[in-house]
Order: structure tokens, then C-alpha cells, then sequence
């Protein structure tokens, strides 16, 4: 299967610094997840904000219940304008997120997420794709920009 390319953008209501605050917090990426995909970070993260070379253990069962275990890296970070997380150890063969943030003229901010990812195994994971992995993704970054009107409003 080739690399796939997914963007996504949203415009938050609030200024950089208060975006940024959240968004720099790894503990934060649960309220941003869909519950059924049982998202659960393992490392302990909470209260430090990332930093590039961070790693990041998870378990998430995005489909049939089934348990995956997920690693991240925070491999580039500059504060208030971008970081970039990649996986390490999972479920998929390649998972590049690029979480942009522009600060606007009205004080509002606007967050772009650039996703390259693949799934690995051949023509099966071309297959588990199309059935349902990208479609998955697709639920979960809908879910995220609901959350994200929800916490920060619209």
C-alpha cells in the first residue's frame, strides 16, 4: 500500500498561547480520543509538557475490541508553532502527525494536522484500509474537531 495524506484544519476561538498550553500536554490527547477506541496512556506523562525525543506508550482498540500497543515519539518540537509525533512501535507500518498552530489576526488560532500514514502488509493492508482503517482515522479526527469545539467553543 502506498503512503497515504490526510489534513485536516480547524479554527479554535482562542489565542496561541492558550491553544499551545493544551495541545503541548500528551495527558490531553485522551479528551481528544473517541471512547470506544479505548485509548490508555501508559507512560507517565502527566503534568510535563512534550518535548522532542519524548516517548509515549499507549494501548488503544480501535477495532473489535482488539488491544494494540502503540508507541510514540515526539521527534521535532518548536514551541507555539508546531511539533511532529511518530510511531515506533503499532499498528500501522508508517504514522507521521504534523500539529500545526497559526496564530490569526483575530486573536483565534489555526491548528492544521498533516497525516502520513501506511498500512503495512501488502495487498491486506490495502484491503484493511479501504474496509475500515481509513475510515477510522477519519472517525477520529471528526471526534477531535467535536472535542475541540467543546473545550475550547466555536
Amino acid at each position: 500500500m502506498r503512503v497515504k495524506y490526510k489534513e485536516w484544519q480547524q479554527r479554535i476561538p482562542r489565542p496561541l498561547a492558550e491553544v499551545w498550553h493544551f495541545f503541548s500536554r500528551p495527558e490531553n490527547l485522551d479528551e481528544m480520543t473517541p471512547g470506544d477506541v479505548k485509548f490508555q496512556i501508559l507512560s507517565d506523562i502527566s503534568g510535563q509538557e512534550m518535548f522532542a525525543g519524548m516517548i509515549i506508550d499507549y494501548t488503544i482498540r480501535p477495532i473489535l475490541n482488539i488491544p494494540l500497543y502503540w508507541v510514540t515519539e515526539i521527534t521535532h518540537i518548536k514551541e507555539g508553532e508546531y511539533f511532529i509525533d511518530e510511531q515506533r512501535v503499532g499498528p500501522y507500518a508508517m504514522w507521521h502527525h504534523q500539529h500545526l498552530f497559526f496564530p490569526q489576526p483575530d486573536g483565534s488560532t489555526l491548528m492544521v494536522d498533516k497525516l502520513h500514514y501506511r498500512v503495512g502488509m501488502g495487498p491486506l493492508g490495502s484491503l484493511a484500509n479501504a474496509l475500515f482503517v481509513e475510515r477510522k482515522v477519519e472517525e477520529i479526527f471528526k471526534f477531535r474537531r467535536q472535542a475541540v469545539e467543546q473545550f475550547f467553543g466555536t
